[in-house]
This record gives structure tokens, C-alpha cells and sequence, in this order.
């Protein structure tokens, strides 16, 4: 074998080396997909370097605030804190029943002149019986409460904000996600600037994680795929 094949060889090695490490670092770092609107956050619109004075307290800038106004979240940027207190249950149950019962019985009376005398005096008799029961029972019992701080990413054209945020927790070897998202009524909004998860509409809640811990929890990509088509 020439140097030149060696050295193709070493090459092709090292890049499949890389490609490797480089897998294990992205599985080491990934982020959890998520459901929830996007961006996870927005900055405020630059001011302008100069500000029209009108000559009174007010100014029709969009970035000023009233000298009297409260610090509740309206502009896009403004932070907002959302506190969760979602409790969900559900209870299903069903039963059904069927019967049926069917008899039959029939006899051959006397035969005058007709063939199938052999057959004068028999009776048979048949029954069937058929019986189902069914039952069927679900529930679901949730309970999620905290507190995240959300920012303003988008003011809808009636008021209403638009609001996204994520918080990250690493815990020893691994990352917790919190994100929320949805559309706040800027008058349920309360004077600590607060406002409570069950007055957000369009609600996206998620709790997700990465580390080796969850990583076990998940089926390997080969079991799904003998899963998926094989049919024993």
C-alpha cells in the first residue's frame, strides 16, 4: 500500500473522528424544541437621538411614559410576571351490556300419505346465547405552579400584548427548561405588574429538560426503528 492510500485512509478517519466528537457535543448542548411563541424575548425600539418638545407635560414620543403612570407592562420589551397556578382534572368512565338469547323448537307431527315417515314424531330444538360486557375507565390529574417572568414581544392593534419568555435552571448535569407564552389582556394586568396564568389567552406551558437522567427515558433510534416495522 502507497503513502498516498495511507494518507487517504488517515484522512478519512480523522474526519469520521470529527464528525463523531462533534455528534456527542451536539447531543452534550441541545436544547429542547419548543412550542411556544416565538422569540423567547425582544428589546425595546431604539430612541431617537432627538425628541420633538411640544412645550408640555406631554410628549408625543412613543417611548415616553406619562409622569404619572404606572409601570405596567404596554410597550414591547416591557417585562411581565406571569404567575402559573394551572390544575387540571379529568374523569372518564363508561360500561355497556348486551344480551340475547334466542330458542327454537320444532316438531314433526303425524305424516298420512306423504314420504319422510321415518322422520314422524322427531323434534328438534336449537338455542343461542350471546352476552358482551364492556367497561372502560381515564383520569388525568395535573398541577403546575411558579412564577416566570415573560417579556412584551408584540402589541396587537386592540391592546392586547403578546407576551414569550424561557427560564433555564441547570441542576447538576442538566439543563431544566420553563417557557410561557400567550396573549394578555393589558387590563387584567395588576398594579405589582403581574397578572395570573389563567387570564392568558392562548396559553403555551412547557417544562422540558436535557441530561443523561432524561436521555434514558427516551427509546433509542434502533428500537424505534425495529419497533416501527417489525410487526412481532
Amino acid at each position: 500500500m502507497n503513502n498516498e492510500r495511507i494518507q487517504q485512509i488517515a484522512r478519512a478517519a480523522g474526519f469520521v473522528t470529527v464528525l463523531l466528537v462533534a455528534i456527542m457535543l451536539a447531543g452534550c448542548v441541545n436544547t429542547p424544541p419548543t412550542a411556544v411563541h416565538q422569540p423567547m424575548t425582544a428589546r425595546p425600539p431604539l430612541k431617537t437621538d432627538y425628541v420633538l418638545n411640544s412645550g408640555a407635560i406631554f410628549q408625543p414620543s412613543g417611548g415616553a411614559r406619562p409622569l404619572f403612570e404606572d409601570r405596567r407592562a404596554r410597550y414591547v420589551g416591557d417585562t411581565l410576571v406571569i404567575n402559573i397556578s394551572e390544575r387540571t382534572q379529568a374523569a372518564k368512565k363508561s360500561a355497556s351490556t348486551a344480551d340475547r338469547t334466542q330458542d327454537i323448537e320444532m316438531g314433526v307431527p303425524t305424516i298420512v300419505g306423504l314420504p319422510g315417515k321415518s322422520l314422524q314424531g322427531a323434534t328438534v330444538a336449537a338455542n343461542s346465547a350471546n352476552a358482551f360486557s364492556g367497561k372502560g375507565a381515564s383520569s388525568a390529574d395535573n398541577n403546575f405552579t411558579g412564577t416566570i417572568t415573560v417579556t412584551v414581544i408584540e402589541v396587537l392593534p386592540n391592546g392586547n400584548l403578546l407576551v414569550s419568555g424561557e427560564k433555564q435552571v441547570a441542576i447538576n448535569q442538566g439543563n431544566e427548561f420553563i417557557r410561557f407564552s400567550g396573549i394578555v389582556n393589558s387590563t387584567q394586568i395588576s398594579g405589582a405588574n403581574t397578572v395570573q396564568s389563567t387570564q392568558v389567552a392562548d396559553a403555551r406551558i412547557e417544562y422540558r429538560a436535557n441530561g443523561y437522567i432524561d436521555e434514558a427515558q427516551v427509546m433509542g433510534w434502533l428500537a424505534r426503528f425495529f419497533l416501527t416495522f417489525m410487526p412481532l
